[in-house]
């Protein structure tokens, strides 16, 4: 662990209670080291507590307007064994506590299978009229179960369709068949080539109006490997030509700030193969931030 300065006046995030420490907590942080059903081999089950150390090379708060966003963050730990059918019903069941006790909910992946079961443990009897946005390179529409499938599986489990919204979907790392299936299923797909010229958070506006249509919860999945891969080289499916940092956090705090945004997840990192500098899981931990940034703003707008 590396040793960082203390400085009284420049407190450091991350070391969350378990508990709020008075009323409800405006989010909750939860673990969820999901790598088993990976189409990547992988170490993301190690990403959770690497990004929770991260996270103290940073200060929670903002600049303009002036803001202390880590007094009302809890850290719930991990899911232990998140994997298969056992393990995907601890998560949903830890998700559900945890929102009976903060108004969102984060989890730390864990490689992508994460989503089916954080987002069905938020919306819980709110499926019907719940919505999802991906930031994302893949479809994740394949067959099976594994870190390729969580929209598909979502969609088998009772989300319409036409309240998906994927944001950053590449050429050169889907099949045209899963393109075709996208567009048979109703989904609105915003490719990479369509945010060079639109500001984050006028797509993210956009993306929350289709998501959140029928008026139900909306969870969003930061597939972290929508980026660049030299900013994301711990993402197994990253490519180069992916979305930049700043975009990346521009689109989390953007969604953060709408009150129909109840869960999200960071997920498809291997801290394990990350650059010696520690950029992917720096970037989680800002990603992070941002999400706490946008809650702050929405209470406070």
């Amino acid at each position: 662990m590396t040793t960082l300065s203390h400085d009284p006046l420049w407190p450091r995030a991350g070391d969350w209670p378990e508990t709020a420490t008075s009323g409800h907590a405006s989010l909750a942080l939860l673990g969820v080291p999901a790598f088993r059903t990976s189409l990547s081999l992988t170490r993301a089950d190690e990403t959770p507590a690497a990004v929770r150390e991260a996270l103290r090379r940073y200060s929670p708060a903002l600049i303009d307007p002036i803001t202390e966003i880590g007094e009302s963050i809890i850290d719930l730990g991990d899911i232990p064994d998140p994997d298969g059918e056992a393990g995907e019903a601890r998560t949903r069941a830890a998700v559900r506590n945890a929102l009976d006790h903060a108004t969102t909910l984060l989890a730390l992946g864990g490689d992508n299978s994460v989503t089916v079961a954080t987002a069905l443990g938020s919306w819980g009897d709110d499926l019907a009229t719940a919505g999802l946005i991906t930031l994302d390179a893949h479809y994740d529409l394949r067959d099976g179960v594994s870190n390729g499938s969580p929209v598909r599986r979502l969609i088998e489990a009772g989300l319409d369709p036409t309240r998906i919204v994927q944001i950053g979907i590449a050429d050169f790392a889907n099949s045209a068949a899963y393109a075709r299936r996208a567009a048979d299923l109703g989904i609105t797909v915003i490719h990479r080539d369509e945010l060079h010229d639109r500001r984050p958070a006028e797509v993210m506006a956009d993306a929350l109006a289709i998501a959140g249509s029928a008026g139900g919860p909306i969870h969003l999945d930061v597939d972290v490997d929508v980026c660049d891969r030299s900013v994301a080289p711990a993402c197994p499916a990253s490519v180069p030509g992916g979305i930049a940092a700043w975009e990346l956090r521009a689109f989390v705090r953007a969604a953060a700030r709408d009150p129909r945004v109840r869960s999200a997840d960071i997920v498809e990192i291997d801290a394990t193969t990350d650059a010696a500098d520690g950029r992917t899981v720096r970037l989680a931990a800002l990603t992070v931030l941002e999400f706490a940034a946008g809650l702050a703003l929405r209470y406070d707008s």
